[in-house]
């Protein structure tokens, strides 16, 4: 059965624009067919400090793949890219690649949580993905995308490139 999933994309390291066009590649190959893709959006790091900006872009595939095998694409995907995983919280990296929604599932596993968790407190995120989604519902608050960002407290900047 193929699933809607919403992804988000960002890197702030290196030629930032490439590898999310690699992303963008790989996941097409791997995990399913690419819908939609948002404009690129320059944004400051969030909840940590780096003087590189992240480039952002939401994507919305359609896929054939379990959450968990999703996961371990996008993980495959971002260490071929040269993402290293930092052991205390957030980081500068060539790529990243976050699970925003897997179709309406509401799951939370020790590798997994969906919706993601914190994609309602972020700027970055709920603009792209207000730009191809607005009516999204969110599942657990039962809220759209577009309520979501009038609601968002992130006060950070975040520009369409």
């Amino acid at each position: 059965m193929k699933t809607a999933v919403y992804l988000l994309a960002g890197s702030n390291l290196g030629d930032r624009k490439s590898y999310l066009d690699t992303a963008r590649q790989s996941l097409c190959e791997l995990a399913g067919e690419l819908l939609m893709e948002s404009s690129v959006y320059e944004s400051e790091p969030w909840g940590f400090v780096s003087e590189n900006a992240f480039l952002n872009q939401v994507l919305l595939y359609e896929t054939e793949l379990t959450p968990d095998e999703l996961l371990q694409t996008i993980k495959a995907v971002e260490t071929k890219n040269g993402r290293i995983h930092a052991k205390n919280g957030y980081s500068s990296r060539t790529l990243d690649i976050d699970i925003l929604f897997y179709g309406n599932l509401i799951l939370a596993s020790a590798d997994l949580t969906l919706p993601h968790p914190v994609l309602h407190k972020r700027r970055f995120t709920l603009l792209p993905l207000a730009e191809i989604a607005p009516d999204l519902l969110h599942p657990v608050f039962k809220l759209n995308i577009k309520q979501l960002l009038e609601r968002c407290e992130d006060l950070g900047k975040v520009n369409k490139m």
